[in-house]
């Protein structure tokens, strides 16, 4: 692999800003099934709060929110990306009588779609922001007192060190999963973004403001989904990889071969996840 270059403009690429993307963004849905109706009950959504949702994407998360939402309710379903708002649409359209209110925006620069909500969520998102502490800080001054949020974060160092020692042990064709998680925390380090943002987020709710903050950390099991998610990342990051000289082509078609090679069976996580609540 090569040495990897600064990358001089930050929001030069953001995973999940094209509609190719749903099908990555579907898996991950399913993934997450469990911390997200987790969050969601601890968040304890009544059906008329007005909830803003932060990079809803193509609408799995925005889905299990409406469930939870009556006729009084509404759901502000904000995203960068017009293509993933309209799959969104499609994706929640009859499962609620709740409101469905997509707006296109940058989320990391809070704006009038915040006002007067009761509960404002976002899931996979707070890592695509850069220097994201800041970024709650000007949350919290966004919000009205008593505001409930709810993240959920990924976490992809952490776990890093158990490969190193299961590949000295007999086991080396796992470092292809430890080379993926690498690879995906080089590439957010380089844009400018925070990919260690969830291992911190409880400590940096709280320096912004933040009551109540509650943080669980579970793993998330490399089964037979976690892989094709891995393999479909490599194909929607490939173009930039390459510009970036973090892996040439051929390097990720080598990765992806072995992705497919691993064996069947229970496999270490590759990576983990944050859920994190708070008030405001």
């Amino acid at each position: 692999m090569t040495s990897t270059p600064p990358v001089s403009d930050a929001h030069d690429y953001v995973l999940g800003r094209n509609a190719a993307a749903a099908r990555r963004l579907a898996i991950q849905d399913a993934q997450f099934a469990n911390v997200s109706e987790q969050l969601l009950d601890t968040i304890q959504l009544r059906p008329a709060d007005r909830v803003v949702e932060l990079g809803a994407g193509a609408g799995g998360f925005s889905r299990r929110i409406l469930r939870r939402l009556g006729p009084g309710g509404v759901l502000v379903a904000v995203d960068f990306t017009t293509g993933l708002l309209d799959q969104a649409r499609e994706t929640v359209a009859g499962v609620s009588p709740a409101r469905f209110e997509p707006v296109v925006a940058d989320v990391s620069q809070p704006g009038p779609w915040l006002e007067n909500a009761d509960v404002v969520l976002g899931r996979t998102i707070v890592h695509h922001i850069p220097l994201a502490e800041s970024w709650l800080g000007r949350l919290k001054t966004a919000l009205r007192p008593g505001t409930r949020v709810g993240f959920i974060e990924p976490e992809f160092r952490t776990l890093l060190g158990r490969f190193s020692v299961l590949e000295a042990s007999g086991h080396p064709e796992l470092a292809v999963l430890r080379r993926w998680a690498e690879g995906i925390s080089r590439f957010y380090q380089a844009c400018g973004l925070s990919p260690e943002v969830g291992a911190t987020l409880g400590w940096a709710l709280r320096a912004a403001g933040f009551q109540q903050v509650h943080v669980e950390a579970t793993e998330c099991p490399t089964d037979a989904t976690v892989i094709e998610n891995l393999l479909l990342y490599y194909d929607e990051i490939r173009e930039r990889y390459v510009q970036i000289g973090l892996m040439t082509s051929a390097e990720i078609d080598r990765e992806q071969r072995l992705l497919r090679e691993l064996p069947a069976g229970p496999l270490p996580a590759a990576w983990g996840i944050y859920q994190v609540s708070a008030r405001a």
